[in-house]
């Protein structure tokens, strides 16, 4: 008998611990175990954050030492004068020596100095401040719009199709998901412009200006990831309700919406919130090409207005601020999945 069935049979009614039966009796007891498992991964993550930020700086560093050809004559043209090429080549401290210009841009990161704009003679930092509150509503929505959809999805068509029942909607959705969530955004927001922008205007099909505006983004940015993690759900679903456990708690005859809820749904979020995570961190990077599409004022426009004038310390910055949000996010989502199955924490702290 599983250590779900026996949770059951003893008349607790509930299953909280976020993951399959089975797995529970290898629990060490709380009060012997958690305080260190959460030292050792809160260790072992802060090492890992600092190593992607040095990483990462190096990244953004290497951007115009690695430009093809003198960066100052890229930037201000073949027919800038001798003296704007060595009044721009300071500015950029380009003829410093390689390790020196390092060391003056690390130094500036630990002061929020992110450097000034060719474009806008601004502050780097300041125009990323602006721009960044929009990327991230853009993003949130697009999530809340991922769980959602996928979820309640997901767990439908598990449920419905349970022991190969109704193997027509099983390969009806599994198509129709796997379509949707291979088309590129590019695709998914064009096709929504020309639907609800054009030959039924419903929406706005640019510009931030009301939150109709905000509508045809967040799908085109949302709908390819919430059908991934909905295929997902859907196969953990019909895993779940295989489990020993399920077959007793059906035995006992528990409403549906318990059974689903309260021992099903546990078992789904791990592995839901690990995929969903990493999504919402690719959502960054995604909406650089929704953004344009759609002229949203974002950090995605605005980097590729960047790139085309050539404007590198905005380049760095706006790439530097993405991954840095992108790697607190992950360490955000194993914070709230140690929290929901504490075996995550301690497996890692294992491992």
């Amino acid at each position: 008998m599983t250590a779900g069935a026996k949770i059951l049979e003893a008349g607790t009614g509930d299953f909280a611990g976020g993951a399959a039966g089975p797995g529970r009796r290898n629990v060490p007891p709380r009060g012997n175990w958690t305080s260190n498992a959460w030292v050792n991964f809160a260790i072992r993550r802060t090492g890992g954050l600092l190593l992607s930020l040095f990483l990462l700086v190096v990244l953004t560093f290497m951007i115009v030492p690695l430009i093809p050809g003198d960066p100052a004559r890229a930037i201000a043209g073949t027919d800038a004068s001798p003296e704007t090429l060595a009044r721009l080549r300071e500015q950029m401290g380009l003829d410093d020596p390689l390790p020196l210009r390092f060391l003056d841009y690390l130094t500036g990161l630990l002061q929020f100095d992110l450097g000034t704009s060719f474009r806008f003679n601004d502050a780097v930092a300041g125009i990323v401040a602006t721009k960044l509150p929009y990327t991230a509503q853009l993003a949130l929505m697009a999530i809340a719009v991922v769980l959602v959809v996928a979820i309640p999805a997901g767990m439908g068509v598990g449920v419905l199709t349970r022991g190969g029942r109704r193997r027509w909607l099983d390969l009806v959705f599994s198509n129709v998901a796997g379509f949707l969530a291979s088309l590129p955004g590019y695709v998914t927001a064009t096709l929504l412009i020309v639907a609800f922008a054009i030959m039924v205007p419903i929406f706005p099909a640019g510009g931030a200006d009301s939150l109709a505006a905000l509508v045809l983004p967040t799908l085109a940015l949302g709908i390819g990831p919430a059908c991934a993690v909905a295929r997902v759900v859907r196969q953990e679903t019909a895993t779940v309700l295989e489990q020993d456990y399920m077959r007793t708690a059906r035995g006992r005859r528990i409403p549906p919406l318990r059974l689903y809820l309260r021992h099903a749904l546990p078992n789904l979020l791990t592995s839901t919130l690990t995929l969903t995570g990493l999504i919402l961190a690719s959502l960054l990077g995604g909406a650089i090409i929704i953004e344009t599409v759609f002229n949203y004022p974002g950090l995605g426009n605005e980097i590729i207005q960047a790139i085309i004038y050539r404007d590198y310390p905005l380049i760095q910055g706006i790439i530097l601020v993405i991954g840095l949000i992108a790697t607190l996010l992950n360490i955000l989502v194993d914070v709230i999945l140690g929290i929901i199955d504490p075996r995550t924490v301690g497996a890692k702290s294992h491992g």
